[in-house]
């Protein structure tokens, strides 16, 4: 486990607490690169993504940006519903680093640990497809303590991306 264990641990105990969530999905997990994807799946990423970072946060921009047919795409479904989701982007692509990003849940899903084991899922896939190297992300702001929970360090100043207060981070072996 990549995060911290005992805040894991905490954390999903709480949330399920708070939401008095009696049961836990269990999620299949699939990894594909963007020609492995079908239609249904490709579908279902664009939906996700534009219900989250679009609808739910308020926030118009283009979502489609070219770099989804070079990156690999870490998909958690519950049967049919995409529950969370990553594209794993090589280097050279977003950064000079190999870099996770797209990083949601569904909101239906929230409070399971879907996001937890996400992006621990997501660091050991980047590492078996490009290597054990670092990795730099574009995080949401609101987000820093999340990301430092995996070993990430922030590494720029923030600064706005469709005005969204954002910083890098790095995540070093």
């Amino acid at each position: 486990m990549l995060f911290n264990e005992n805040l894991r641990n905490f954390l999903i105990n709480f949330i399920n607490y708070t939401f008095n969530i009696m049961a836990t999905p269990i999620l299949s997990w699939t990894y594909k690169s963007f020609e492995e994807l079908s239609k249904t799946e490709l579908y279902a990423i664009l939906r996700l993504r534009s219900e989250v970072f679009v609808v739910e946060q308020h926030c118009n921009y283009q979502d489609v940006d070219g770099k989804d047919l070079k990156c690999h795409h870490l998909m958690a479904w519950d049967g049919d519903n995409l529950v969370a989701y990553t594209r794993i982007v090589p280097p050279q692509v977003s950064f000079a680093e190999a870099s996770i990003g797209r990083v949601l849940t569904n909101a239906k899903y929230r409070g399971i640990g879907a996001g937890i084991t996400l992006m621990e899922k997501s660091i050991e896939k980047l590492h078996e497809t490009y290597g054990t190297r670092p990795i730099r992300i574009g995080a949401q702001l609101y987000l820093k303590r999340f990301y430092e929970g995996f070993g990430f360090v922030k590494s720029s100043n923030e600064y706005l991306e469709d005005e969204i207060p954002h910083i890098e981070m790095l995540l070093t072996p």
